[in-house]
């Protein structure tokens, strides 16, 4: 997951900051009234939102996801907060609670910070055609795409400190929440994010 400093940066973008603040003003107006919560961690919430949907594909996030969620949100609050309760952790209740309403603006954020921080249409491949992609080609794949990019795969679609070159087991129905996830991110179209997709082992 990103860490503080990372979602300070995505903070200093201006048109972040503004949509940050339009939509955390929703959010508290009609959701979350009595919600305590800082532009940075408000952002950090937003950024959890992927997470919050793969744990949630079977409508039941279990206590060891929550757990896990928990402690990402803890690594990108403002400051952090060992002795008191995380507020990103006390937004993701009302998040989860209502995911369906507020999926869709939280991942036009989340497409906002993407759009500032790497340019698509740039992304390097090292991949001539589709046949090409495998499990195998995935780890030289990764060493040619921005930084950044790399980080929003970790970070979205995979729980804790797991490394992204390996096999990762996940269920049906999770995977089918990432091939979604990456259709609504407009990520599904890179040959590195079609490489990734086959680190997935659906058991």
């Amino acid at each position: 997951m990103f860490s503080e400093y990372e979602v300070s940066t995505f903070m200093n973008i201006p048109e972040v900051d503004e949509a940050v603040r339009e939509v955390k003003k929703d959010f508290i107006t009609t959701e979350a009234k009595f919600l305590e919560i800082s532009d940075h961690d408000f952002l950090s919430l937003i950024l959890m939102t992927p997470s919050v949907a793969i744990a949630n594909a079977n409508d039941n996030i279990s206590l060891f996801e929550e757990i896990a969620l928990n402690k990402a949100a803890r690594k990108m609050s403002k400051g952090g907060y060992f002795l008191k309760k995380d507020p990103v952790e006390r937004g993701m209740k009302f998040l989860i609670k209502s995911f369906d309403k507020w999926e869709a603006p939280f991942l036009n954020v989340i497409r906002m910070v993407m759009d500032n921080t790497f340019d698509k249409s740039s992304v390097h491949t090292t991949i001539e055609n589709e046949s090409e992609i495998s499990f195998e080609s995935f780890p030289l794949e990764l060493m040619h795409v921005p930084f950044i990019l790399v980080r929003y795969l970790s970070s979205f679609f995979l729980q804790g400190e797991v490394e992204i070159v390996g096999e990762h087991k996940i269920s049906k129905v999770e995977y089918e929440c990432v091939l979604d996830l990456g259709k609504k991110l407009e990520i599904d179209d890179l040959n590195v994010f079609k490489a990734f997709l086959t680190t997935f082992k659906v058991k």
